[in-house]
C-alpha cells in the first residue's frame, strides 16, 4: 500500500465578483482537478508547477488543513480531514513563505514550545534538536530571536522545528525561497541525510528546479489542477525532447563541426557547441569529434529541467496533455 494515496482528488472553490451595482457572479474554480497517485514510504518525489496549478492546495489538503470536494485521500492510512490531530503527530510541514516559530521568542523557546505541544519523550526531543542544530549550523541562532533572524536562517530553523517529533512524513512548500546559494546548499545536504538515514518521506514543491534535480528522483509536474505527468526525470527530459550540450576546446579555429547525431549551435574562437538528444549516448559523438579534429578538452552539459517545463506550459492545456499520450 502506498504511504500516501490520492484518488481522484479535487478540490473546488465558490469565487464571487461583483458584475454591478447590485449584482455578483458566482462561479467556480477547480484548483485541483481529478489528481492520482500514490507515494511509497521513503520516496523523495517533487511536485512541480506553476503559480496556481494546485500543488499548496494539495499540500493543504494532505495535512487535513483543507478538505477535498470530491475522491479519496490517505496518509498512513488516515483521512486528514477527519483525524488531523491524529495525522499532526506524523507528519512535518514547512511552508516557505510562512512560519511556524513564535516570531518574538528566542529559537530555543519556540522548541520548547513544540516539545510540549507534540508530548516528545526528554531524550527523543533532545537526540532530535541536537542532530538538528549540528546538520543546519543553529547553535549560534538558538537565543536569538525568531524576528530577528534573516530568511535563510529562519528557513532552517523552521526545517528543524518540523522534525523535532520524527515525522515519518514531510511537507516542504518552497523550503529554499529567498536562500543564497550556502543555505540553498545546507539544506539539501540535510534533506538528503534526513532521506537517507531516517527513511522519512518527502513531498517537495518547489520553483527552484535545482532542488528537484539534486534531490528527487521522481517528479510529478501539475498545472491547472490536473497531473500532466508522473515519472523519472529522464522521462520527463525525454518527453521534452531536451538536448545535452557538447562543449568542445579546439588547438585552432575550424568551421562549424558537422558530426551525425549532434547540430552545430555556436561558436566562439576556438570553443564550439554542439547539442544532440538528452536520451542518447556521448561516447559515439565524443569519438567522432575526437577522431576528425584537433582536440584539446570537451565537456558534457546536461539539459536544464527549467527549459523543459517551460515548454510544457508553453502551449495550451490541452496541447501538453496531448504532448503525454
Amino acid at each position: 500500500m502506498p504511504f500516501i494515496e490520492l484518488e481522484s482528488l479535487e478540490k473546488v472553490f465558490t469565487v464571487r465578483r461583483r458584475t454591478g451595482p447590485f449584482r455578483r457572479e458566482k462561479r467556480e474554480v477547480r484548483a485541483v482537478d481529478g489528481i492520482s497517485f500514490g507515494v511509497g514510504r521513503g520516496e523523495m518525489v517533487g511536485y512541480i508547477g506553476p503559480n496556481g496549478a494546485g500543488k499548496s492546495t494539495t499540500i493543504k489538503m494532505l495535512t487535513g488543513i483543507l478538505t477535498p470536494s470530491g475522491g479519496r485521500l490517505r496518509v498512513a492510512g488516515i483521512d486528514p480531514a477527519r483525524e488531523r490531530t491524529r495525522l499532526a503527530q506524523r507528519i512535518g510541514v514547512v511552508f516557505g513563505q510562512r512560519t511556524t516559530l513564535w516570531w518574538d521568542l528566542p529559537l530555543k523557546d519556540s522548541y520548547r514550545l513544540m516539545h510540549r505541544m507534540y508530548r516528545i519523550p526528554d531524550a527523543r526531543y533532545e537526540e532530535n534538536l541536537d542532530r538538528c542544530v549540528e546538520l543546519l549550523e543553529l547553535g549560534e541562532l538558538l537565543d536569538v530571536p525568531v524576528r530577528q533572524l534573516s530568511l535563510g536562517q529562519r528557513m532552517r530553523g523552521d526545517i528543524a522545528a518540523a522534525l523535532l517529533h520524527d515525522p515519518e512524513v514531510l511537507y516542504l512548500d518552497e523550503p529554499t525561497i529567498g536562500l543564497d546559494v550556502v543555505s540553498k546548499a545546507r539544506v539539501r545536504e540535510f534533506l538528503r541525510d534526513l532521506n537517507a538515514t531516517r527513511g522519512t518521506t518527502v513531498l517537495l514543491t518547489t520553483h527552484d528546479l535545482t532542488d528537484i534535480e539534486q534531490l528527487c528522483s521522481r517528479v510529478m509536474v501539475i498545472d491547472h489542477g490536473r497531473l500532466m505527468y508522473d515519472g523519472q526525470l529522464d522521462g520527463l527530459h525525454a518527453m521534452g525532447e531536451s538536448e545535452r550540450l557538447l562543449v568542445v576546446d579546439l588547438e585552432r579555429e575550424t568551421p562549424p563541426i558537422e558530426v551525425p547525431g549532434a547540430r552545430f549551435v555556436r561558436a566562439e574562437g576556438t570553443r564550439q557547441w554542439l547539442a544532440f538528444p538528452a536520451t542518447a549516448s556521448a561516447a559515439p559523438l565524443v569519438a567522432a569529434v575526437a577522431a576528425t579534429h584537433p582536440l584539446l578538452d570537451l565537456s558534457v552539459r546536461e539539459p536544464d529541467i527549467e527549459a523543459v517545463i517551460a515548454k510544457m506550459y508553453g502551449g495550451t492545456r490541452e496541447d501538453r496533455r496531448e504532448s503525454l499520450t
